[in-house]
């Protein structure tokens, strides 16, 4: 079945190559015949990766919020059978389909944060400031709030707010402003539109710097639509809690703010009399020259990994 007249096979070939493959498979498939949960799943391209390293009984649980991409990594994962079982669910929602499926505990957690190739690549979908499409931004289009709702509606010093906090863009200010001026005579309802507000709004000079002058304002209003800080960390303590001994989460972060919920994380769970995790990544592993060089989207990718703790209980359980 095609999205917007283009088939899921063909938008699939020009969508984004997993990254860190080989990072996450060294860390994650240490045990054969493991059980494995990908939290974002995605094209299911690491998914893919991982059941092809751990062995023909190998099972593994797949989650994503975004239902058409779940249904290209439905038809690429097809090979595997019974031994995948995909889930249509925000990661924050997946602990009680876990439990009915009942695949646990698991030996091996994903969570590859952020948005998806083909999401950017969708020019309706609103997430890419360099083609023409709706301010949308919903990796869920089933839910109701979209970029084009908070640009039009908020106030301008929530809106300042949320550019600052999401985004810590340094003119936020500015740009709220702009924003409430011309929404005024006009809604504000493309992405090319708000691009220009913006272009508008800041200093000639940061026009031309090192990052696209509306780069950090389109990162604040995806992060607010898709509410994507808001239940990592809570998130991730789940995961910590469905490990078997020995096992590890992975998580793959593309922007300080999400790196930052990860680690501190991390370390509370790796911290006090009884800790949960240790930490196997003291700092986040980076994607090799080569790799940024044949995927630019790796460049931004932070690695971190932990393991499960293998207490006396673990022990006599196991």
């Amino acid at each position: 079945m095609g999205i917007n007249g283009i088939s899921l096979e063909n938008k699939e070939k020009k969508a984004h190559i997993p990254v860190l493959v080989n990072e996450v498979l060294g860390w994650l498939v240490w045990k054969p015949k493991g059980r494995f949960l990908d939290c974002t799943v995605g094209l299911g391209g690491h998914s893919d990766a991982i059941l092809e390293r751990a062995g023909p009984e190998a099972r593994l649980i797949g989650c994503d919020r975004d239902a058409e991409v779940l249904e290209m990594s439905r038809a690429r994962l097809h090979r595997w059978g019974s031994r995948v079982h995909l889930v249509h669910a925000h990661y924050r929602d997946l602990w009680s389909h876990v439990e009915t499926i009942g695949e646990q505990p698991f030996d091996g957690i994903l969570f590859d944060l952020g948005v998806s190739s083909i999401q950017l690549d969708d020019a309706q979908r609103g997430f890419s400031f360099q083609t023409e499409g709706p301010l949308d931004m919903r990796m869920d289009r089933t839910q109701t709030q979209t970029a084009a709702d908070l640009v039009n509606k908020l106030p301008e010093q929530e809106l300042a707010d949320l550019f600052y906090r999401f985004g810590e863009e340094r003119y936020s200010r500015r740009i709220a402003r702009a924003i409430a001026r011309v929404r005024t005579e006009f809604p504000l309802l493309t992405t090319s539109q708000l691009v220009e507000v913006v272009r508008r709004a800041v200093p000639r000079a940061y026009r031309h710097g090192r990052i696209h002058c509306v780069t950090r304002t389109f990162q604040a209003l995806r992060i607010a639509v898709n509410c994507e800080l808001d239940d990592l960390g809570a998130s991730l303590t789940q995961a910590a809690s469905r490990l078997s001994p020995g096992g590890r989460v992975c998580v793959i972060a593309f922007h300080s703010l999400e790196d930052r919920i990860v680690k501190q994380t991390f370390r509370h769970l790796a911290s006090g009399v009884n800790p949960v995790l240790s930490l196997l990544t003291k700092k986040p592993v980076m994607a090799s020259e080569s790799e940024c060089d044949s995927n630019p989207r790796a460049r931004s990718a932070k690695l971190r990994v932990a393991e499960r703790q293998r207490s006396e209980d673990d022990g006599r359980s196991a």
